[in-house]
């Protein structure tokens, strides 16, 4: 199963930058995942396009930010549970090396899109 993981700052203003102990340990729990770690990366917020009542909507870019994502991954993993016990140790890193952060790790499974025969025209 793969799934995406999101970073959410809820305070990024209190927040500040990550420390830089904090990324050296969030490296080593990615490596200690071996080849079940697809990708990652940071994010930052440039705006949005919507709908809404019929209307395409484009909003941004933001100056300030209530919350922010920083970072996403991509794991392979067995199940949903092996997910889940990743991302608490990798909150629980946040919690040790960045007092200051308040946040949340959201857990989506990718669920494969296609054509019935696989193969798009």
């Amino acid at each position: 199963m793969k799934f995406l993981t999101m970073v959410t700052t809820s305070n990024p203003d209190k927040a500040g930058p990550p420390p830089p102990d904090l990324m050296q340990a969030i490296m080593q729990l990615g490596m200690s995942t071996g080849a079940a770690l697809k990708d990652t990366g940071g994010m930052r917020d440039t705006g949005s396009v919507a709908v809404k009542g019929g209307n395409l909507v484009v909003d941004g870019p933001f100056a300030e930010a209530k919350e922010a994502i920083g970072g996403f991954a991509i794991y392979e993993l067995p199940t949903e549970a092996d997910v889940v016990e990743y991302c608490k140790k990798f909150a629980d890193l946040h919690r040790k090396h960045w007092p200051a952060w308040e946040g949340q790790i959201t857990i989506q499974e990718l669920v494969p899109m296609g054509p019935p025969d696989g193969n798009w025209k």
